[in-house]
């Protein structure tokens, strides 16, 4: 049976090992965050704060910090879970092993909500104020303290009071700072492409009050199930009674509906007037900066007696979210090739952000009795990839033929790269829609949720061989076939410089940015530059460029600008004094003296533009 709230999972991690208790006193205003991030790069334990500065509840964070341990703490369920996504696959496979079939029919009936009285909910037991709650601030220009960890819950305005109509997301909160009246008021911020907007935007139109309820902590089957990416028509509390093995319990308190076991609970209504939220440190190692977004008026907040407070830190990846991608994947991976045919395989990249960059590998079936020359159905395919849910998010989409080489994983992705920049040909193979919505933490574009995408498909037999060895020109070598180089050139100059320039002719990638060192020292710091810092249409040039019928194409190297440009939101950076003091936390002595620790490469390096 799953558990309950977060104190019980905690409960549990200890008596496995899993959790460090720290008992000084450490202040939510930057100094958790970095013990976190440090902490989850070491792939140490969970953490219990016991003794929050200027607050009274305990925090917890790194309990998904990874695989195993989510696998741990979803242990009664996870394979039958597994099961019934694998069902939607292939029925015919699990209808093979009757026992196991049986098994998850059974779990199944832990999908739907059970309605229970408001006496017996424990998230009722005790009323608090906004200003109560723990203020955790991950980064220094940070606009207030944030949830991190929030189950924002809302209903279809015809389906009132019904959780089986409902949404379920994680969406960030701000409960202070900026001009969010103190105690009244919280910022929620949602990015393009959320179920929430649709429901604001239904009660919008029927004028009817858009009333929304975030819990915080409960049964971890209700944190994960926030940010799975489900089908349509599939409410994340069906899920999460399925993952938690016991059905979502809800209690109504006046018009709105709550989690019966959330450890707390904030209810409010959504105004009209928007108002600012923001900076934050977002999940593409940049801030978000401050924007106008939905208010929430906050009616009540609640917590259990022996509430917890979870919450994450996100930044550069990979953080505690990259493992919620992994155990995501791991769980439902298998259904990808069902949902657009042709497809097999698919890698949203996580150290470039995830949506910047997908890696996909599709078939090419339209002739099979031709070889094929050209990619064909792999642009099929892309335009599917690109109209499906969160994938659609995607700015640069890579998709290479499976038959080229059926060995080929989708997880080694400097192989994937060289499988790709081997076969792809600029002057035919770049698919561009120029004028299109983008990620809303992508600063990138030219505004707000506003950019392009490109397509890179890559189809036949090799026809270059890709260079390693340093051209006489001033640049890095990154990988085969892939240069950075940071000239003081403009992109369209350096590529007139560049044309007939042989010692770079087997180098079909290049990429003008502000350290060539930097992106040469390590794979993911080049993903990282290359694909959050590049806005296709506008940044992508080639050696010996031309349009033909409206298409663009380079017949040598392309050029990829990734360089910051004025735009750009600012790269997120450590504060040094705290990271001082967290140093004295881990050195011999100190409350984390038994973790292995080694200081996240990411801090020091954030004191460079590039990092």
């Amino acid at each position: 049976m799953g558990y309950q709230s977060t104190s019980e999972c905690i409960q549990a991690l200890e008596k496995h090992g899993q959790l460090l208790r720290i008992t000084e006193e450490v202040d939510p205003h930057l100094e958790m965050a970095e013990i976190q991030r440090r902490v989850y790069k070491a792939g140490g334990p969970a953490l219990l704060f016991e003794n929050v500065k200027g607050c009274k509840f305990p925090c917890a964070s790194n309990l998904f910090g990874t695989p195993e341990r989510a696998r741990l703490i979803f242990k009664d369920t996870y394979d039958q879970v597994a099961a019934l996504v694998a069902a939607k696959a292939d029925p015919a496979k699990l209808m093979k092993n009757p026992g196991k079939a049986f098994k998850a029919g059974l779990s199944a009936l832990h999908a739907l909500p059970k309605k229970v009285n408001k006496s017996s909910a424990p998230v009722f037991e005790c009323r608090a104020k906004l200003s109560d709650l723990p203020p955790i601030v991950s980064w220094p220009n940070d606009g207030g303290p944030f949830i991190t960890l929030p189950q924002v819950y809302s209903e279809h305005p015809d389906h009132q009071g019904k959780p089986l109509k409902s949404n379920l997301g994680m969406y960030r909160i701000q409960i202070s700072g900026n001009e969010f009246e103190k105690d009244k008021e919280v910022g929620l911020h949602y990015q393009i492409h959320r179920g929430i907007g649709v429901h604001q935007k239904l009660h919008n139109d029927q004028n009817k009050p858009f009333r929304v309820a975030i819990f915080i902590g409960g049964p971890p089957a209700m944190s994960f199930s926030a940010v799975m990416p489900l089908p349509e028509g599939m409410p994340e509390v069906a899920f999460a009674g399925l993952l938690a093995g016991r059905r979502f319990r809800y209690a109504h308190y006046k018009d709105w509906t709550v989690s019966a076991d959330a450890d707390f609970c904030i209810i409010g209504t959504i105004n009209e007037e928007l108002k600012r939220e923001g900076p934050f440190g977002d999940h593409l190692g940049y801030y978000s900066l401050d924007h106008l977004f939905p208010c929430l008026e906050v009616e009540e907040v609640f917590h259990r007696k022996d509430a917890i407070w979870p919450f994450t830190v996100v930044g550069r990846p990979p953080q505690e979210d990259t493992t919620f991608g992994e155990v995501i994947h791991d769980m439902t991976g298998v259904v990808i090739p069902t949902e657009i045919p042709g497809l097999k395989a698919v890698n949203a990249v996580d150290a470039a952000g995830v949506h910047p960059l997908l890696l996909t590998i599709g078939q090419e079936r339209y002739t099979p009795y031709v070889k094929t020359i050209r990619p064909s159905e792999l642009l099929t395919i892309s335009n599917a990839v690109l109209g499906k849910g969160q994938l659609s998010l995607a700015k640069y989409l890579f998709i290479v033929n499976e038959s080229d080489n059926p060995e080929l994983d989708i997880h080694d992705i400097p192989a994937y790269f060289t499988h790709l920049l081997s076969r792809i040909k600029w002057e035919r193979d770049l698919h561009f829609q120029t004028e299109t919505s983008i990620d809303t933490l992508d600063y990138s574009g030219d505004a707000l949720n506003h950019g392009s995408k490109v397509v890179f498909a890559a189809s036949g037999e090799p026809f270059r061989t890709l260079e390693t060895a340093q051209p006489d020109v001033d640049c890095a070598v990154v990988a085969p076939g892939i240069l950075a180089i940071a000239s003081t050139f403009e992109p369209e100059t350096l590529a007139i410089e560049l044309e007939g320039h042989v010692a770079v002719d087997q180098f079909p990638l290049i990429v003008l940015c502000d350290e060539p060192e930097f992106l040469a020292a390590d794979f993911n710091n080049f993903l990282w530059v290359t694909f959050t810092r590049s806005n296709p249409a506008r940044d992508i040039y080639g050696v010996g460029a031309e349009t033909k019928f409206k298409h663009w194409g380079c017949t040598g190297p392309l050029i990829i600008d990734a360089r910051l440009k004025p735009h750009h939101a600012p790269p997120l950076i450590e504060n040094p004094q705290v990271t001082a003091k967290v140093d004295a936390m881990f050195a011999a002595g100190g409350a984390l003296a038994s973790l292995k620790h080694g200081r996240d490469p990411h801090a020091t390096q954030n004191q460079h533009p590039d990092r």
